[in-house]
């Protein structure tokens, strides 16, 4: 079995320390410190990562996610680097290949194009894959919001129906399966994809929130 999400995870961790703790991400409002803590707890902190969504404990699990945020940054980012403890099923190779590798690879890139001088990244061809693989049935939930119906091209691997028309027509998302990953969780500005369609129903999907 590949470990792609555990390479990802890596590399992510990688970028945490060459580029210290305050450096820009994708994610809004977030610094590299902010991004590390958010993979903690992920992994080590579900009551905490449940209580951002809930509104009645959602101010504390802010504050606690602040404090780990504001902890010794060298520890935190070898937290994010040593992955989930053994208590945490997304440790076990099966389930972290099924459950993080879009997470790590999406983070990893909300950290690198955060850069001034960020480049697409050349992806062997098994990742590609993996990643089509893991893009096709997260897009029912990445684009459930969509007001159009959503096509997905990706070069070289195929096509795939991510929603059907409803009240407007289809948009096809187009590029390599790196990009559609991006896209489909919400990093439009940077994502390299290529929209056609009717103009009415891009603009309406360009306004529509994506990812979870």
């Amino acid at each position: 079995m590949t470990r792609d999400a555990r390479s990802e995870r890596l590399l992510l961790a990688d970028d945490l320390d060459r580029l210290g703790p305050d450096a820009p991400t994708l994610c809004a409002g977030w610094q590299t410190r902010d991004l590390a803590a958010h993979v903690v707890i992920r992994d080590s902190r579900p009551d905490l990562f449940v209580a951002e969504h809930l509104p009645l404990v959602r101010d504390r699990a802010k504050r606690e996610m602040q404090r780990i945020a504001d902890s010794d940054y060298e520890h935190l980012v070898s937290r994010v680097r040593a992955g989930a403890p053994s208590w945490n099923p997304m440790s076990w190779q099966a389930v972290d290949e099924r459950a993080n590798l879009l997470e790590f690879y999406v983070h990893h890139e909300d950290v690198r194009r955060a850069q001034p001088d960020w480049a697409p990244r050349q992806l062997n061809r098994a990742l590609e894959e993996h990643l089509w693989s893991a893009l096709r049935p997260f897009a029912r939930i990445a684009f459930r919001r969509s007001p159009t119906g959503i096509v997905l091209v990706a070069d070289g691997l195929g096509r795939h129906a991510a929603r059907l028309p409803d009240a407007r027509g289809t948009v096809v998302v187009r590029g390599p399966v790196q990009e559609l990953v991006l896209y489909a969780f919400g990093r439009t500005e940077v994502a390299r994809v290529d929209l056609t369609g009717d103009a009415d129903d891009i603009a309406a999907l360009q306004a529509t929130r994506r990812g979870v």
